[in-house]
């Protein structure tokens, strides 16, 4: 596959799986040329390299709760991709810690994990992207987020916190970057059939999660990635500091 005369560079964090992998498969198919972060699973992000339609595509890792170690891996895409156009903010723990049944120490641990990699992680990633950003003439940032941010997570509260303050830190981005021609855009899926969800779809409370949607099903991971692409498309930058949920109306707000 040629690349696209408009083949952008993007740098997708979490892509090794699940919504990741379907951002980055979007994104190549269209002539992109991808950088595939991943945390801990080389030969999962391998894979997802291996399936990437085009040319161009590199490989980056970080613990995305390691400041340094995500600016060196933005730096780093940005190198092998000749460039940074578009950055996706998507990858994110997902931790209970019942109030109720959870000790000190273990509330303790879950706040501190969630917020370093579901907020503190994206944050600095947004940062060190800027420069690469502001160097193209503009670009797109687009976060993935999630409606516990707006429903609540009675059992994870740090992870509907540390989304909720997501959201907020694309609005306040968007309009700080807005002059420098960068959208920032923000997608809020419902349950996706991922291996995240798969032992909560997979279990007895699987029919039920299901039945919140009158689509009675949950989201396909390509279902978000087609809100991302479009988020990160120069049509949508008018639409710079908007959420759109991708819940199959299980979540309903205005």
């Amino acid at each position: 596959m040629q690349q696209s005369p408009t083949s952008r560079a993007v740098l997708v964090t979490g892509a090794s799986r699940g919504i990741g992998r379907a951002i980055a498969l979007a994104f190549a198919a269209r002539g992109d040329r991808v950088a595939v972060h991943f945390g801990g699973s080389r030969e999962r992000a391998e894979a997802v390299l291996a399936e990437l339609p085009g040319e161009g595509h590199v490989l980056v890792q970080a613990d995305l709760a390691d400041a340094e170690a995500v600016g060196s891996m933005v730096d780093e895409a940005a190198a092998g991709l000749g460039g940074l156009h578009v950055l996706v903010n998507n990858a994110g723990v997902f931790t209970a810690h019942p109030p109720l049944e959870t000790d000190y120490a273990d509330w303790q641990a879950a706040w501190q994990q969630t917020l370093a990699v579901n907020l503190l992680g994206p944050a600095n990633a947004t940062f060190r992207a800027l420069p690469h950003l502001i160097a193209a003439g503009g670009g797109a940032v687009v976060n993935v987020s999630s409606r516990g941010a707006f429903r609540g997570e009675p059992n994870n509260p740090a992870y509907g916190a540390s989304k909720a303050g997501l959201n907020a830190f694309g609005q306040s981005m968007a309009l700080a970057l807005a002059p420098h021609g960068i959208s920032v855009g923000t997608v809020a899926p419902g349950f996706v059939q991922t291996e995240m969800a798969r032992e909560v779809l997979d279990g007895p409370g699987g029919d039920a999660v299901r039945a919140q949607s009158p689509y009675g099903r949950v989201a396909r991971p390509e279902e978000v990635a087609s809100a991302v692409l479009w988020l990160a498309s120069p049509e949508a930058a008018f639409s710079t500091g908007a959420i759109i949920d991708v819940n199959g109306a299980s979540y309903l707000r205005s």
